[in-house]
């Protein structure tokens, strides 16, 4: 990884690429892993793997930092992460990958107003734009037959992941710098896979692991070695060489990734009316993330 610290911003820009690339495919992957596994087993599989495996390749990192301020601030961190992705993981059962990831980035337009309330940070204007573009996204995105609303449970339960990723962004920006990355992130990891270990235990039937075929550990081999590790590990690496403007633009770009995976491997339709949506969504985003994201914590994996 040192190496990769001398590479040109160009090449920085192309990482940041990947990780958008790789976190948009994550919503058609975990699509199909849904199908063999109910989503609180999988997340719970999820997450403790990536904390074993990222405890295991940073453990001299553990040895050195982890203390009680670092399980505060990764518990704090975790609790909403985790709540976040079971959320957004049930909600996907009921909607497709689109609209699930396009639904999902409507955190980043709610962080400046969550700001407001639990730390005094006043929006600006351009937030204010980003909102009423967010809500004439979503309202098009919900129009049915008929122009009634239809807003499926999967849809609204996606939308209620966004707030609790965007919770989770107000934590990383208020606890992430005082303390070191990799074993907080471990810390969140762990705290994301109990979070969903005892909605598992208490909603779901235990998982038959014997009748689970090669196509569910391919997917979760993606899932935990792509989108939770490699790709968050290449994030915390390039980010910090690409001006906070420019590398919220590319990472922004996970949402049109998803649309397009999907079109080409889940067969979703998308019509004239959702596509005007996505766009709104798209552009609520750009407005709000280009203008306020040097005062923003790390990004959100799929």
């Amino acid at each position: 990884m040192r190496k990769c610290e001398h590479l040109p911003v160009w090449a920085h820009e192309l990482l940041l690429a990947l990780s958008a690339v790789v976190w948009g495919g994550a919503f058609i992957v975990l699509k199909g892993a849904l199908d063999a596994m109910d989503p609180g087993w999988l997340l719970t599989l999820r997450f403790g793997a990536a904390t074993l495996i990222l405890g295991a390749l940073f453990w001299h990192r553990l040895r050195d930092n982890l203390d009680l301020s670092h399980l505060l601030a990764g518990f704090v961190m975790g609790l909403p992460e985790g709540l976040a992705f079971l959320v957004q993981n049930v909600g996907l059962v009921g909607t497709t990958p689109g609209r699930n990831a396009f639904l999902t980035t409507t955190y980043c337009v709610m962080v400046p107003f969550l700001g407001w309330l639990l730390l005094g940070r006043r929006p600006g204007a351009n937030n204010v734009l980003a909102a009423i573009m967010a809500l004439a996204g979503v309202g098009l995105i919900s129009l049915g037959e008929g122009f009634s609303l239809e807003l499926s449970q999967g849809d609204a339960l996606t939308l209620l992941s966004a707030l609790f990723f965007a919770l989770n962004i107000i934590a990383v920006g208020r606890f992430g710098s005082a303390h070191d990355s990799i074993t907080a992130t471990v810390v969140m990891f762990g705290t994301c896979a109990l979070v969903c270990l005892a909605y598992a235990m208490v909603a779901e039937p235990l998982p038959r692991l014997g009748g689970l075929g090669t196509d569910f550990w391919w997917q979760m081999s993606y899932v935990v070695l792509l989108s939770t590790i490699a790709a968050l590990l290449i994030q915390n690496m390039a980010q910090r060489h690409v001006e906070p403007s420019k590398a919220a633009l590319i990472l922004s770009l996970e949402s049109v990734f998803a649309v397009i995976f999907s079109l080409l491997f889940y067969g979703e339709q998308v019509t004239l009316r959702l596509a005007a949506g996505f766009a709104l969504i798209f552009g609520a985003v750009l407005v709000s993330e280009l203008l306020v994201a040097g005062s923003k914590g790390e990004g959100l994996p799929a």
